[in-house]
């Protein structure tokens, strides 16, 4: 039962999307046929593209798909045809973080959705021509109007959920959201501080503003998009170009510092300024990553006082528990989601790269009605 697809391949690092005919495998028991609706745009793609994340290429990128259930494995009871669901990363769900609920730290994530371009047993999910492309990226690769999914990335939703909306929660908004509500926990009277107003810091201000959070500081260089974090439900917005952030940080926190900050920007400039920014008993989340082998100095003493730094994936959320939560808030009208979104059609796809490479727009979604 091969598939036949339109899918955008990346050839080369800088250079681009090239959309063509590729032929999908067969499901296997644990996979899922999707048919495709909508895919954002996301940075960790533009990173492959740029050549700083080591994707192997040629290959087919692309994970935050949504779209309906064409056909399931023989071992798939989660979905059924005809669902419609949200795709996001996979894990191998028998280690011991996915057994204590922590997919996003299994000990297989990266070979299984970052770097590997197959399967785990070397088989391609993607061939153009009778030859093997790089594909599976995050168990999707859903640059493509179809996609063969693992079960364990695949999430139901609503059957009446707007796709076109709902594609990038799988995993930017997850991310930065997943931050806030499942591991930093702002008790009600906290300070967060959130250092880049792109869509996974936004994500963070939207889930904060849902919090009990009584202030909510975003820096970032870009007046636009600190306004925009204004209307997500910033409650102070700081241009860290012309104001130096960490003492404005210290003057609304009236010398105390914040309890909680989030680093977004995958500087290590900004995380520790984000870590000189805590009061005791602080927690600092970092989402950004720099380049491998970056580093940051801490004072240990100013640690011993409590403060804590957080690495943070994928916001330790297990989708299926997450990304349904998240549907029924942006339904409900309590996530305004849409307020960061950009709509192309898949044929536009490298002008949408272009325009958020260059903070044109903050988050590209990719839509497939003319593909089907």
């Amino acid at each position: 039962m091969t598939t036949q697809a339109r899918a955008a391949i990346l050839r080369g690092v800088h250079e681009p999307f090239e959309i063509t005919d590729v032929t999908l495998d067969d499901p296997r028991p644990d996979e899922v046929l999707v048919r495709i609706t909508a895919a954002g745009v996301c940075g960790t793609d533009l990173g492959v593209q740029a050549g700083h994340i080591p994707f192997p290429l040629p290959g087919v990128l692309g994970h935050e798909g949504a779209g309906v259930v064409e056909a399931v494995g023989s071992g798939v009871t989660s979905v059924v045809p005809g669902d419609q669901v949200l795709l996001s990363f996979s894990s191998c769900g028998v280690c011991r973080n996915c057994r204590m609920g922590h997919p996003a730290y299994c000990t297989d994530f990266l070979d299984l959705n970052l770097i590997g371009g197959q399967r785990m047993d070397g088989s391609a999910t993607i061939t153009k021509d009778g030859l093997g492309v790089h594909g599976h990226f995050f168990a999707q690769s859903s640059f493509a109007n179809y996609v063969l999914a693992d079960a364990r990335g695949v999430t139901k939703v609503d059957p009446e959920a707007d796709l076109s909306l709902l594609a990038p929660l799988g995993c930017g908004i997850q991310t930065g959201a997943g931050a806030v509500l499942n591991v930093l926990r702002p008790e009600p009277g906290s300070t967060l501080a959130v250092f880049g107003a792109g869509p996974v810091g936004l994500a963070a201000v939207m889930a904060a503003a849902l919090s009990g959070s009584t202030r909510i500081v975003v820096m970032d260089l870009v007046d636009s998009r600190l306004e925009l974090a204004r209307e997500l439900g910033a409650t102070d917005v700081v241009n860290s170009g012309s104001t130096d952030a960490l003492q404005a940080l210290f003057e609304l926190t009236n010398g105390d510092g914040v309890t909680h900050a989030l680093e977004t920007t995958g500087s290590t400039r900004v995380a520790a300024t984000a870590a000189d920014a805590l009061a005791p008993l602080g927690k600092l989340g970092l989402i950004g990553a720099p380049a491998a082998g970056s580093t940051m100095e801490l004072d240990v003493n100013f640690m011993l006082n409590g403060r804590q730094v957080i690495g943070i994936t994928e916001g330790d959320a297990t989708p299926q528990l997450f990304l349904p939560a998240l549907v029924e808030l942006v339904q409900q009208g309590r996530f305004p989601l849409q307020k960061m979104i950009t709509r192309y059609g898949f044929n536009e796809i490298n002008d949408a790269a272009a325009a958020a490479k260059a903070g044109e727009v903050l988050k590209p979604v990719l839509h497939f009605e003319d593909l089907h």
